[in-house]
C-alpha cells in the first residue's frame, strides 16, 4: 500500500518521484557491477547476473510506486532498446561481456516490455511472477551452478548442472510461493510446481540466452491462467 502522503500527491509528481527512484535503483545496480567487474576481473558472469537479479527488482517496485501503465512500457521499451545498442557497442561491458554469444539482456527487456503491455496493471502480480522467476531463479543458477561441483551436461551448446538447475527450481518455487502468499494462497502448490517446472524446462533449453523472452512471457501466462 502506498504511504498515505503519497496517494495525495498530483499525478505528475508521484510518477517523477517513482521514475526517479527507479533509476536510481537501476544505477545503483550498474554502479555495484562496475565495482564487481573490476575487483573480479576473471568472474566477468558476476557482474552480468548482478545486473539480472537486480533489475528484476524494478518491475514490484513499480508496483508498489503504482507506475503508470504507458509510462512503464516506454520506460521498459526505451531500457530495451539502449541495452540492443549496448549488446552492439559494448559501452558497458559489465553488462554484456560474458565471452560468449547471448541475447539475453535484449531478450529480457523485451520480455519484460511485452508482459507490461500484456498485463500492466491490471495483472502486475503476472509481471512480476514472469520476472522475478528469471532474475531470482535464473540469476542465482547462474551464479551457484559453476561454483558448486555437480553433474553437468550441454543442450543446443549451453552447459547446464544439477546445482545450477535445482538453484533454479528451488528459487523459482521460493519466488512464486511468496507472490502466492501475498494473494492469499493463490495458485495452489500443485499450480506452483508445474509453473516452477516448466520454468526449468524452458531454462535447459534457451539458447543464447532467449530463454530470457521464454521463462517470463510462460510464467506470466501460466501464473494469470492458474489464478483465474
Amino acid at each position: 500500500m502506498q504511504p498515505l502522503a503519497y496517494q495525495y500527491q498530483p499525478w505528475w509528481l508521484q510518477q517523477t518521484t517513482a521514475l526517479a527512484l527507479i533509476g536510481l535503483w537501476l544505477a545503483v545496480v550498474i554502479a555495484l557491477a562496475l565495482l564487481v567487474r573490476r575487483r573480479w576481473r576473471q568472474q566477468r558472469e558476476w557482474s552480468r547476473k548482478l545486473v539480472h537479479i537486480g533489475s528484476g527488482a524494478v518491475v514490484p517496485l513499480a508496483w508498489a510506486l503504482a507506475v503508470d501503465r504507458w509510462l512503464a512500457i516506454a520506460a521498459a521499451a526505451t531500457i530495451t532498446l539502449v541495452a540492443a545498442f549496448n549488446h552492439r557497442r559494448r559501452l558497458l561491458p559489465a553488462i554484456e561481456d560474458v565471452g560468449r554469444t547471448s541475447y539475453g539482456t535484449v531478450a529480457y527487456g523485451a520480455s519484460i516490455t511485452l508482459l507490461l503491455l500484456a498485463y500492466w496493471p491490471q495483472r502486475a502480480d503476472a509481471v512480476c511472477a514472469g520476472v522475478l522467476v528469471m532474475a531470482i531463479g535464473d540469476g542465482l543458477a547462474g551464479l551457484i551452478g559453476p561454483l558448486l561441483p555437480s553433474r553437468s551436461w550441454t543442450l543446443f551448446g549451453q552447459r547446464r548442472s544439477l546445482a545450477g538447475t535445482g538453484t533454479m527450481a528451488a528459487a523459482s518455487l521460493l519466488v512464486l510461493g511468496s507472490l502466492a502468499a501475498l494473494r492469499g494462497g493463490s495458485p495452489g502448490p500443485s499450480a506452483l510446481v508445474s509453473i516452477t517446472t516448466t520454468a526449468v524446462l524452458l531454462e535447459q533449453i534457451g539458447w543464447g540466452g532467449l530463454d530470457n523472452l521464454s521463462v517470463p512471457l510462460a510464467v506470466a501466462w501460466l501464473w494469470q491462467s492458474l489464478c483465474g
